[in-house]
């Protein structure tokens, strides 16, 4: 599927001064929370950038407000030098193709009725025009990239004859189907066994190598995001509290939070799900 030329001499996402509250409460009680306080940041072509925070700290909020499901208050969200932000609807679904989400839990991250084919033809079939043979052709080929072979037998699977891992490179195919310039991966690997995170970072690294893909990964773990990052932002309570190269912000020694995140690497609890 081929798409107009990107332009590389601007930042492929652009966040600026974003803001966004919630209201709580019961009716005539409410009060509002401020999740994401006045961020800005941009990824470049080809670039790692890393959210880490603990829960709360605005992470996955900034990924909703970046994919549409959120509105900001106020600031504005760029891609490709396109503000996202009040964009029509029909010329924002034809941006989306271009930037795609990974969830945290690939068990809620799709229908147990469909088959794995359905599912990674599913970008396919929203932003077509395409034959239903190039449909079959693009799946197979997505499932051969992150390694589920082999792909015919795989295409058949649902998801509840798949393991977490291989649900989660579901997930990935579904992703590249497109060849989008921009993945969003919300904690993709926070639920998965410490051998399989590995695997699943180092195919996320492969398909940056084999496609120029960006990424905006966010985590708890700051050491991991230490290892696969170009760049750190530092979240707590929906600000930026330190920003900049991983490896001078995984050294800093001037605020407590990093360091805390650094010594708080939380592993899965026993009663979730050990994903192979």
């Amino acid at each position: 599927m081929k798409f107009p030329p990107f332009n590389q001499d601007a930042a492929l996402l652009r966040i600026e001064g974003i803001r966004k509250s919630f209201r709580s409460g019961w009716f005539g009680s409410r009060s509002s929370i401020l999740a994401v306080d006045n961020v800005s940041f941009e990824v470049r072509y080809g670039e790692v950038v890393g959210l880490i925070g603990g829960s709360g700290s605005g992470k996955t909020t900034i990924a909703r407000l970046i994919m549409g499901p959120e509105r900001p208050d106020t600031g504005r969200v760029f891609f490709d030098g396109r503000e996202l932000t009040g964009m029509p609807w029909g010329e924002r679904r034809r941006v989306s193709c271009h930037l795609h989400m990974v969830f945290q839990d690939p068990y809620d991250a799709f229908l147990n009725s469909m088959r794995v084919r359905d599912i990674v033809a599913e970008p396919l079939i929203i932003h077509g025009p395409m034959s239903k043979g190039q449909r079959q052709q693009a799946v197979l080929e997505a499932l051969e990239e992150v390694a589920l072979t082999p792909t015919r037998e795989f295409a058949q699977r649902y998801p509840t004859e798949l393991s977490g891992g291989q649900r989660q490179r579901v997930a990935l195919a579904r992703a590249l189907v497109l060849r989008p310039q921009l993945i969003v991966a919300d904690e993709p690997t926070s639920m998965l066994d410490v051998s399989i995170r590995a695997g699943i970072l180092d195919l996320m690294r492969d398909l940056k190598a084999r496609h120029g893909v960006s990424y905006l990964f966010s985590t708890h773990d700051l050491a991991l995001a230490g290892q696969f990052c170009d760049r750190l932002l530092v979240l707590q309570r929906g600000r930026v509290v330190e920003q900049g190269p991983a490896e001078q912000v995984i050294g800093l020694r001037g605020h407590a939070y990093p360091r805390a995140l650094i010594e708080a690497v939380i592993e899965p609890p026993k009663d979730q799900h050990h994903l192979k």
